[in-house]
C-alpha cells in the first residue's frame, strides 16, 4: 500500500470518526470524511489542514446509494484511489423493548448500521478488486455478539454487519483485500452520551441508561486513544492476516496475529454456534 494510503472514514464529523480521520492524517494519510452534517465535517477537515495534512468533506447520508457512488468518485478524483474504508457511522437511538419501538425508527436504525456499511462497500469494491488491495473496517460491537433487552435494532444490525464482514473477507480474499470487524468498545461519545442522558431513553430503555452511566461513573468505559489505536493499525495492515475476523479492542492482538493461521482454519472469532 501507498505511503500516504487514501482513507474514506463515513460518521467522520464526530465521535470516534472524527478521532480516527485525525490520527491517520498524523501518519501521513490522505483522509476522506462523509456524514450528514455538513458544518461538523468541514471541522475535522480544517483540523486535519491546520495540523499539516490533507482532507476533504463530503456530505451525504450512508444509506443513499447514489450519494455514496458521488463521495467515491469525488474522493477517487480529488485525493486517488481509496485504499482504506472506515465504515464507521452508526446509529443508536432506537432504544426500547421490540413490542413498543416505533417500527420505523428500528428500521432506520438498521438501515445506516447495515445498509450504510453495505453500500459504501459495494462502491469501493470494484476499484479495489482491480487494484488487488485495499482494506475496509466495518466498526462493529459487542452488541452484536449477544442478545440484549431494549436494543434490538442495534444489536441485530451489528450482528449482521460482523456476518457481513465474514461475507466480504472470503469474497475478496483471492483480490488481496482484507475485511475486519472491530468493536471499539464503551467510548465516550455523542453515540453512547444519548444513551447515557437522554430522557427518551430514560424512559423507553431506563436499563440501558442506568448501564451506560455506571459505566461512565465508574470509569469503566474504553479510553478514546485505545480503540483509536486499533483502527489505525488496522488501517495500516497490521492484522491483515486475520481477515474475517472480529476484533475487539480489549484483545491481545498481536498474539492473535501470532495464532492467525490456528484461528482461520478453527474460525474463531467469527460468528458459530457453539456446539455441544
Amino acid at each position: 500500500m501507498d505511503a500516504n494510503p487514501v482513507v474514506l472514514i463515513t460518521g467522520g464529523g464526530r465521535g470516534l470518526g472524527r478521532a480516527f480521520a485525525l490520527a491517520l492524517a498524523q501518519t501521513g494519510a490522505q483522509v476522506a470524511v462523509t456524514a450528514r452534517s455538513e458544518s461538523e465535517l468541514a471541522e475535522t477537515a480544517a483540523l486535519i489542514e491546520q495540523a499539516g495534512g490533507r482532507a476533504l468533506a463530503l456530505p451525504a447520508d450512508v444509506t443513499d446509494q447514489h450519494a455514496i457512488a458521488r463521495v467515491v468518485a469525488a474522493a477517487e478524483s480529488q485525493l486517488g484511489p481509496i485504499d482504506v474504508l472506515i465504515n464507521n457511522a452508526g446509529r443508536f437511538q432506537a432504544l426500547g423493548p421490540a413490542v413498543q419501538v416505533d417500527p420505523d425508527d428500528w428500521w432506520r436504525e438498521v438501515e445506516i448500521n447495515l445498509r450504510g456499511p453495505f453500500l459504501c462497500a459495494h462502491a469501493v469494491l470494484p476499484g479495489m478488486m482491480a487494484r488487488g488491495r485495499g482494506r475496509i473496517l466495518n466498526i462493529a460491537s459487542g452488541a452484536g455478539l449477544e442478545g440484549i433487552e431494549s436494543i434490538s435494532a442495534y444489536g441485530v444490525s451489528k450482528t449482521a454487519l460482523i456476518r457481513l464482514t465474514e461475507t466480504l473477507a472470503i469474497e475478496t480474499q483471492p483480490y488481496g483485500i482484507t475485511v475486519l470487524a472491530v468493536g471499539p468498545g464503551t467510548v465516550r461519545t455523542p453515540l453512547s452520551g444519548y444513551a447515557a442522558t437522554s430522557p427518551q431513553v430514560r424512559e423507553r430503555a431506563p436499563q440501558v441508561q442506568q448501564w451506560f452511566q455506571q459505566v461512565f461513573e465508574e470509569g469503566l468505559d474504553t479510553p478514546m486513544a485505545q480503540a483509536v489505536e486499533l483502527v489505525v493499525a488496522l488501517a495500516l495492515g497490521r492484522a491483515d492476516a486475520l481477515s474475517g475476523c472480529f476484533l475487539d479492542v480489549d484483545d491481545d492482538l498481536e498474539g492473535l496475529i501470532a495464532q492467525a493461521e490456528a484461528i482461520r482454519r478453527e474460525q474463531r472469532l467469527m460468528l458459530r454456534l457453539r456446539t455441544v
